[in-house]
């Protein structure tokens, strides 16, 4: 006897896709011109990693040798964390990027449209990946987590972005930098 019930599974995926669509246009459709602008540099700032790049340099600079090796944990994260995106994550994910003018994202909102697929999103993980790794060996850093949170908006916030492409990349990221930062933690004990 079949059963026309809808699979549990399904349903709920379709209603996490819907939810992500929503938020999506929400945002997409919410006005603020005031910061528009600055979110898009954001975004763009953190294009390759240069922002976190230079976090480091600062981070290593000013920090001592605590703070070099809080550096290079960030970085050995992002590096890890780059590679899984890129390497794995994406070619799985296979999601395609948003249509900005069907969401009707403002152009003064735009960045460049990336050619890479979605899912997770790139700019999250690192960020993530950097934030964590370096308060492993510096918690005063801690609050790096609030520009990790502010470049993952940002990419919502330019189109480039569903809302579920860089939670994945906030999860992915945060989750391998403890894996890194035990790496360099057994090695610095040699």
């Amino acid at each position: 006897m079949a059963s026309n019930a809808p699979r549990p599974k399904a349903g709920r995926r379709a209603q996490l896709v819907s939810l992500d669509l929503a938020v999506y246009r929400a945002v997409a459709t919410t006005e603020t011109p005031d910061l528009d602008r600055d979110l898009a540099r954001l975004s763009r700032a953190a294009d390759n990693s240069k922002l976190w790049l230079a976090a480091a340099g600062a981070i290593a600079l000013l920090g001592g040798a605590r703070g070099r090796r809080a550096a290079v944990n960030g970085l050995a994260a992002l590096g890890a964390t780059s590679a899984i995106v890129n390497l794995v994550a994406k070619p799985l994910g296979g999601r395609r990027r948003p249509d900005r003018a069907l969401g009707r994202v403002p152009l003064a909102r735009h960045v460049p449209m990336p050619g890479s697929v979605s899912f997770p999103s790139g700019h999250a993980a690192s960020a993530f990946a950097f934030t964590s790794g370096v308060a492993h060996v510096l918690p005063v850093a801690a609050p790096l987590h609030l520009a990790a949170a502010l470049v993952a908006y940002s990419r919502i916030h330019t189109g480039v972005h569903y809302p579920a492409d860089v939670v994945a990349g906030a999860l992915l990221g945060s989750a391998v930098a403890p894996f890194t930062s035990a790496a360099l933690d057994r090695r610095r004990a040699r």
